[in-house]
């Protein structure tokens, strides 16, 4: 089969060896192809060829391709040189094997003698014919189907076939390409004429993302991102606040039965007065409530964090789609953007700072619930303290409603006085604690839920046309200039739709012209 590298074979008609047909009005030389093929053949390849010019491969169309298959040594090239009247070249890698054992030929035969040793083409025609009309079997062979110019007329008509049904193919091809690049073309930007055009384009761009961030972080809509979780924001929202909620009740500080009573036992010991005894002194309830707060300040901040850091990739993702088309404004966008996001991330962290502060300073709540699960814990309060010194069995721990299981061995070698001053205020602690959680997961989530609706209704679009109008910024005459990758695309689709308009005409013509022969 004829493939792999092509050597370009130049015709000479003016070789003495050459074998041709001169018809009187002609001074140069006709192979026997050669005046089959100029009738009809001619122009359906220089349609293909012309196609070929225009480089349509490149655009996925695939052109058809002659191959000449048979046995190696079997006088294939000898047949082309006869055919053509030229003499090919001979050397290695012309060639490539076909790995089936055989090969379908089902277009007939033609029987052809092929040149012997030094003969000319000439010679070798002249030989040939009279094989053919004196051979005692070979002469009584239908004339149809034997010599070389009944080859060439065959090879003709079934080339002119074969091209012919692939043409249909072609222009169906062409035509598809074709819309999808107008379609393409259409999607683009449209180029912006004027800085009336320009702005209303950059304000256009700002209210598809606001409403874009509107639908994502407000409304929980995410049809526009169906298929990327990340981008389904209330959700994941939700998802960190219930992780934060969930840290926070479960770390070692929310833990009522870890070192039960001890940390309140030694800040008695620490506050003792010259004082009436029994009494609950506020500055004692207030440095324990100051350590378990600071024990649990870097949560709420951690959480604030992570939720910036996450929304930040949100509304980065939103304005760069919106604003792909316009490369300066792109940059602009996630400059201000950015810069937006560390603003309100440090609002953020300062207002957790303060709540933190708050929950130190003053021990207050209005809740009801903070009184019932006291009057609720308290009233075990005898009961505590007489399995703890009175109980013979000394049992290691004590299982408490509303508190747990928590060790008491260590707690015998105190005083009454000492447990019942520590029992009431671990109670008082464990009701309030509850009360300082809820409050700190609650006004966090408050403070996110309004900044994110600031953040989107009032601060991004005065962010972005600071930016993108400052000194430093593009500017609104910028958005005139085309970015290289889309003028680069709209040019190289131009091309494409010219190629294919030209690929189409040629083609088409063509067909009109085979179907104008009538036996094709």
């Amino acid at each position: 089969m004829v493939g792999g590298k092509k050597s370009e074979v130049t015709y000479t008609p003016s070789k003495p060896d050459s074998l041709a047909i001169v018809l009187p009005e002609q001074t140069e030389a006709i192979a026997p192809i050669v005046s089959s093929y100029n009738e009809r053949i001619r122009p359906v390849l220089d349609a293909v060829e012309n196609l070929r010019r225009l480089n349509i491969a490149k655009e996925g169309i695939q052109l058809p391709t002659i191959v000449v298959v048979g046995d190696q040594s079997s006088g294939k090239s000898s047949v082309l040189e006869s055919l053509a009247g030229i003499s090919l070249p001979r050397g290695q890698g012309l060639l490539e094997k076909v790995t089936a054992d055989d090969v379908n030929i089902g277009l007939g035969y033609v029987c052809v003698r092929n040149r012997i040793g030094d003969e000319t083409y000439e010679e070798a025609r002249m030989e040939e014919q009279k094989l053919f009309e004196t051979h005692p079997l070979l002469s009584q062979v239908d004339k149809s189907i034997v010599g070389i110019p009944m080859l060439a007329q065959k090879l003709v008509q079934v080339q002119a076939m074969i091209i012919s049904k692939t043409l249909p193919g072609i222009v169906k091809k062409i035509n598809e390409k074709l819309a999808n690049n107008l379609y393409e073309l259409e999607k683009l930007p449209v180029n912006l004429a004027s800085v009336a055009n320009a702005m209303t384009a950059f304000m256009r761009i700002i209210g598809l993302s606001k409403e874009s961030l509107r639908k994502l972080l407000i409304r929980g809509e995410f049809d526009e991102y169906s298929e990327d979780k990340n981008l389904h924001c209330t959700a994941r929202l939700v998802e960190m606040l219930d992780s934060f909620s969930s840290d926070l009740w479960t770390c070692d500080h929310s833990d009522p039965t870890k070192n039960f009573m001890e940390d309140e036992i030694k800040v008695f010991e620490e506050s003792r007065l010259i004082a009436l005894p029994n009494f609950v002194q506020r500055t004692v309830f207030l440095t324990i409530l100051q350590r378990k707060v600071s024990g649990i300040a870097r949560k709420p901040r951690e959480y604030v964090e992570d939720v910036w850091k996450y929304l930040e990739n949100v509304v980065i993702t939103v304005l760069m789609r919106h604003s792909r088309d316009y490369h300066q404004l792109q940059m602009s966008t996630k400059r201000a953007g950015e810069a937006l996001i560390a603003k309100k991330m440090q609002s953020s962290i300062k207002y957790v700072k303060e709540a933190i502060e708050m929950e130190n300073y003053t021990d207050y709540t209005c809740y009801p619930e903070y009184l019932t699960e006291y009057n609720k814990l308290i009233s075990q309060q005898e009961q505590f303290l007489k399995q703890v010194l009175e109980n013979a069995w000394k049992p290691s721990t004590v299982n408490r409603k509303g508190v747990g299981i928590v060790d008491v061995d260590h707690l015998r070698k105190y005083s009454s006085s000492m447990l019942n001053q520590a029992f009431d205020m671990k109670v008082r602690m464990i009701s309030y604690w509850k009360i300082v959680q809820r409050r700190l997961i609650d006004t966090i989530a408050l403070h996110l839920m309004l900044s994110i609706n600031h953040l989107v209704d009032k601060d991004l679009d005065k962010a972005i046309v600071n930016d993108f109008l400052s000194p430093t910024g593009a500017g609104i005459e910028r958005l005139l200039e085309e970015s290289p990758s889309i003028s680069g695309k709209r040019e190289k689709l131009h091309r494409s739709v010219k190629v294919l308009r030209e690929s189409k005409e040629i083609v088409v013509n063509i067909m009109d012209r085979i179907a104008s022969y009538g036996d094709v």
